[in-house]
């Protein structure tokens, strides 16, 4: 059934926006139950610190929930609801996957410069002062330990005690009992786990085929070659079309492409709905740089024709669109971009820089659009402000201004 299916690449987007909870508003208001309800939709909440805006997680969430309490994140954390590690990167996880990267505690030496060898060879004695720290004491942040070596803090400059913690988080000796002011709390895998018992480890086999049912079911639809980067997993990789042959995935096309597509049967009834026109996507709204839908650069630009990149690491003087640009996603299209900064002391919401996609049509309800999303994000930050800087097109500037200055439209489903 499913290899009749074919999809035109606007049907194909608007399945994975549905299965990522981004293909209309939503009609109520969130309650704490659907910020777990979304990072299960998604399989795993990429972490990212950055904070010109709401750190990434949250604004992750704010985009398919509208406002919410940043706090629920944090205390479904706190509750066991969630756990941290690296999956896609460092993400929040539902904690009924724990098992499926347990694999990868075991051997953190497979997991690269998350975890040194070498460097826990030289410094194994603090290593085990930390552990024993932990165990005795309770709880602790890397805070807790003063730098007694003279050096600065960045990241690559970490004190040994942070560094131990993070080696034994990787090792998963250590787990995130809860954030403290985004702060890591470390503590015993056995206080945060305490049911957890490796015997019941699933075996390799079974791992690979599950995190590629969570990955195509998260996508909607899948190319094979997308698969692996969403947990970033290792060789060798599911084979997907034996997933066909026993009923666990199905196949369809997508007009123009040559290779299969991949489906959850999850998805099969939006799936039909996609293909014969009728899953019409109508969310306008902001996404972080390490939104699940962005995440994968290739992935962005091959069902999107949005070439994305992330300039916070680039040299200021050879940024084309700014510091920390968030995509702008316009009812199933990613239209563009914007450089945003949260001023919260002031209550404005600045627009540093804005550039949408080349040969955009700037009619008046894509402007509203926009605007719209753009002042809904301003006032979750506390910012009833919006200040409109460059733009491209530079006509676009006192467009947006204009319908940002307007009373609110309730967006339209």
């Amino acid at each position: 059934m499913s290899d009749n299916l074919l999809f035109s690449p606007s049907a194909a987007r608007a399945l994975h926006l549905h299965a990522q909870a981004l293909l209309q508003p939503r009609r109520r208001r969130a309650a704490k139950a659907d910020v777990l309800a979304a990072i299960r939709g998604m399989a795993v909440l990429q972490i990212d610190t950055i904070h010109v805006v709401a750190r990434s997680p949250y604004l992750v969430l704010w985009s398919r929930l509208g406002d919410y309490p940043p706090a629920w994140l944090d205390e479904l954390l706190a509750e066991g609801a969630l756990f941290e590690y690296w999956a896609h990167e460092a993400c929040f996880v539902p904690i009924e996957d724990y098992r499926l990267l347990r694999h990868r505690m075991l051997d953190p030496a497979a997991m690269g410069w998350k975890y040194s060898v070498n460097w826990l060879r030289e410094h194994r004695r603090e290593v085990e002062q930390v552990l024993a720290h932990v165990r005795a004491h309770g709880p602790v942040r890397a805070a807790d330990f003063e730098r007694i070596d003279g050096k600065a803090g960045g990241w690559w400059q970490w004190k040994p005690e942070k560094r131990a913690l993070e080696v034994l988080y990787t090792a998963g000796q250590l787990m995130i009992a809860r954030r403290h002011n985004f702060q890591r709390v470390y503590d015993l895998a056995e206080r945060v786990l305490p049911g957890w018992d490796d015997a019941t480890l699933p075996p390799p086999a079974q791992v690979r085929r599950e995190l590629a049912l969570n990955t195509v079911r998260a996508l909607g639809l899948a190319r094979a070659a997308w698969v692996p980067d969403y947990y970033r997993t290792r060789p060798p990789h599911q084979d997907l079309d034996a997933l066909v042959q026993e009923g666990a995935l199905l196949r369809a096309g997508v007009d123009g492409w040559r290779d299969p597509v991949y489906l959850h049967p999850e998805h099969l009834e939006a799936a039909r709905a996609a293909a014969a026109g009728t899953l019409a996507p109508t969310l306008t709204t902001i996404l972080s740089p390490f939104d699940p839908v962005v995440w994968d650069r290739r992935r962005a630009l091959e069902l999107f024709g949005f070439d994305y990149r992330l300039e916070c690491y680039t040299p200021a003087d050879k940024r084309r669109h700014g510091y920390f640009t968030l995509p702008l996603l316009r009812r199933g299209a990613l239209v563009g971009r914007v450089d945003a900064k949260a001023h919260r002391r002031d209550g404005l919401f600045e627009l540093k820089a804005l550039a949408l996609e080349p040969g955009t049509r700037l009619s008046e309800r894509f402007v509203r659009d926009i605007a719209g999303a753009l002042r809904r994000c301003a006032q979750w930050h506390a910012c009833p402000r919006v200040l409109v800087g460059r733009t491209e097109p530079p006509s676009f500037g006192a467009l947006l201004q204009g319908a940002l200055a307007e009373p609110p439209v309730a967006e339209a489903a």
